[in-house]
């Protein structure tokens, strides 16, 4: 993969705090100033996105260890500063009470929680190289009990927060997951999500079939390609056939499952139409596919360089040109329910002959305000696409592609075998950008706090 060339100090844009719009010097456009972290104390700092080389970065400078420069955006299409409304708040309403590590949800954040991750253990049955929560088999942690975790969850619908996410660590290394499931329910969680890595869920039928009953809603699985090669580099094993039997035991309970690649330079960023296109043959079993590029915190193997990212756009143009055009950049829109720069997201439903039937809508995207309803709709939307039909309901859709003229037709293969593609980009100590942060809507709840996901996971370089 070409990356970009970083320049020296003439490539540094003035004081990042004291930018006001665009302005153009010795090759580099400074589009806006943030606030992001040291990646070695983890202290604030006065940053700036600059667009130069083709790409735009955002660059900082700690007093104590010098400065940082990370991509943020390669190329142009699309384009940076057309991709959404980006825009800097005011230096005044920027979060003052040491956000990202000190607080929860301060007044300084604008967006609601749409779907707040519980870690139910910290243990895991891989040891991958690269891992957000820095978990595995070694790792040691009080363990939650099913009442501990039912308050909870109590308090979250209480709060309003109906969409969950269990997670860790590897939630199925714990045999009372289908009780934490059905306590999930009880205490008024409409949704249930499970992220897992799908090892046990393929191994164990019975186990997954627990779940269902115990009203699981869908399955977030780790799906990182169709080959092992890239499992060995990624998990340190090969795992395909172990995510396809996973899949396929989820299948036989109707349990939705959206795969969940890291996308890895030089190691699956050529995957990513085999993965696409292994997710819609496998429909209506496989309701999607939610891109992560890589981000490092927790555990990964070193201080990354720009070669180590992969970045929006790039994503997007793979898809467009890894499925030939079968899905393009156009169909692709920025987030709908946090920062734009956050991600993207379409809406598909696979036909029968393997075509897709664009269901995407232009429109103005949603508002960051904590005052709209953008993340309830995002959870509804969830709600239609990730959560399978019923046994039964798939058959009576099964009808020929030019049958789609008859709305009713229409409407339930649309909902029977609707699939999104997605795509989060978290952000890590290099390239925190707070504009970001403060809109987030996927939150991490400890039973006190409730944090942005990157904001809890947020790790120090670790220096030699």
């Amino acid at each position: 993969m070409k990356t970009n060339k970083i320049r020296g100090r003439e490539a540094r844009a003035d004081a990042p705090g004291n930018l006001s719009g665009n302005k153009r010097r010795t090759g580099v456009e400074a589009v806006y100033g943030t606030v992001s972290v040291c990646p070695v104390c983890l202290k604030r700092v006065d940053a700036a996105i600059v667009g130069r080389d083709g790409g735009y970065f955002m660059e900082k400078t700690c007093d104590e260890h010098g400065f940082f420069s990370t991509v943020v955006w390669r190329g142009d299409d699309p384009p940076f500063e057309g991709w959404g409304e980006i825009k800097s708040a005011a230096p005044d309403s920027r979060p003052a009470l040491g956000c990202p590590g000190a607080c929860g949800l301060c007044a300084g954040h604008l967006q609601k929680t749409c779907c707040a991750l519980v870690e139910v253990t910290h243990r895991c049955n891989l040891r991958c190289p690269v891992c957000f929560a820095d978990s595995g088999v070694a790792r040691v942690s009080a363990r939650l009990s099913v009442e501990t975790l039912y308050a909870r969850f109590r308090k979250l619908a209480a709060a309003g927060s109906t969409f969950v996410q269990l997670s860790g660590g590897e939630p199925t290394t714990r045999d009372d997951l289908p009780e934490i499931v059905a306590a999930a329910k009880r205490a008024g969680c409409e949704y249930v999500q499970l992220n897992s890595n799908g090892i046990r869920l393929g191994a164990e039928p019975e186990y997954t079939r627990a779940l269902a009953e115990a009203g699981l809603d869908f399955v977030f699985m780790q799906f990182d390609g169709v080959r092992d090669d890239i499992y060995e580099r990624l998990r340190g094993r090969p795992l395909f056939d172990i995510k396809r039997a996973a899949i396929d035991a989820c299948a036989e309970q109707y349990l939705g499952v959206t795969l969940v690649p890291t996308i890895a330079p030089g190691i699956n960023d050529g995957d990513i139409g085999a993965i696409l296109e292994f997710g819609f043959r496998r429909s209506p079993a496989v309701r999607g596919v939610h891109f992560q590029p890589i981000s490092y915190f927790g555990r990964y193997p070193g201080a990354p360089g720009d070669g180590g990212r992969i970045t929006l756009p790039e994503i997007m143009r793979a898809i467009d040109s890894q499925t030939g055009g079968k899905v393009k950049i156009s169909d692709l829109l920025p987030s709908a329910c946090d920062h734009p720069r956050c991600g993207f997201h379409g809406d598909f439903a696979v036909l029968p002959n393997n075509t897709l039937l664009k269901l995407t809508k232009k429109g103005k995207a949603a508002s960051s305000s904590c005052c709209d309803d953008a993340h309830l709709r995002n959870r509804k939307f969830v709600a239609r696409r990730w959560k399978r039909a019923p046994a039964g309901a798939e058959e009576d859709t099964a009808v020929g592609a030019d049958d789609y003229r008859d709305m009713d037709g229409f409407l339930a293969r649309v909902k029977s075998h609707g699939f999104t593609i997605t795509c989060m980009a978290f952000q890590d100590a290099y390239n925190l950008d707070l504009e970001r942060l403060r809109r987030c809507s996927l939150h991490v709840f400890d039973g006190r706090r409730t944090v942005p996901f990157c904001a809890r996971y947020i790790t120090a370089r670790r220096m030699p």
